[in-house]
């Protein structure tokens, strides 16, 4: 599918930004969609599946943090732009912590929008598609993620336990983003009793012994020195 057919998604109150935004995007051929409700958000997601999300934070019955948040726990992992009035650096990192791709801070020109929007589409087929991820492939080896399963070329299946599922659910929903241990701990351990980042390093290593065609170089998913971790699929 190319650029000009893609499916955009905007959440967005504002009257003259959201004809400015459609306006726009469909002078470059995108299939726009529109909601202009903090509540009906989730409910278009599932019914259209978009590839991309351009939301608001401020808006009717919803904030967008929570929409975000929603959107990213049903394990679907198109790209979303965060779009506020407000500048603060605490604003940006909640954003992209609960799983935006991207942020943009009003007033902002168009082309610097659309340039974003193609950017994050061009990843975005790299390694997603707009729906609940169940099959995922890294290389050669081929991660069924309904059915907690990893095939590798040559091989014999082997069984993912609930937890790695679980990490590489988490890892996919930040796809080509750092991660840090604490991350881990809070979204998938949710620190449970007796937990520290040892313990996430140990399943981290029998992860990758499992979807990594050489363990000792992993390819796929990389320390990143005193960050944490990283699942890259470019």
């Amino acid at each position: 599918m190319s650029d000009r057919s893609k499916r955009i998604l905007i959440i967005e109150d504002e009257p003259s930004l959201v004809f400015t935004l459609k306006d726009t995007l469909e002078a470059e051929s995108y299939d726009v969609t529109v909601v202009t409700d903090g509540a009906e958000a989730v409910e278009t997601v599932k019914g259209i599946e978009p590839d991309l999300m351009i939301l608001d934070l401020m808006l009717p019955n919803m904030s967008g943090y929570d929409i975000c948040k929603q959107i990213r726990d049903l394990k679907y992992t198109f790209p979303i732009i965060m779009l506020t009035a407000r500048d603060q650096e605490i604003d940006k990192v909640t954003g992209l912590n609960i799983g935006a791709d991207d942020y943009i801070t009003k007033p902002f020109g168009v082309k610097e929008l659309l340039a974003r929007i193609k950017a994050r589409l061009r990843r975005a087929n790299a390694y997603t598609k707009s729906g609940p991820v169940e099959i995922l492939k890294l290389g050669d080896v081929k991660i069924d993620l309904n059915d907690a399963k990893v095939k590798k070329p040559n091989q014999e299946e082997e069984e993912l336990s609930t937890r790695e599922v679980e990490i590489i659910e988490f890892f996919l929903a930040n796809a080509n983003r750092p991660i840090s241990r604490d991350d881990l701990l809070e979204k998938v351990w949710r620190y449970e009793y007796s937990t520290n980042t040892r313990t996430v390093d140990v399943h981290i290593s029998k992860l990758r012994a499992k979807i990594e065609q050489n363990p000792d170089d992993p390819k796929f998913l990389v320390t990143l020195h005193g960050v944490g971790y990283m699942l890259r699929f470019n």
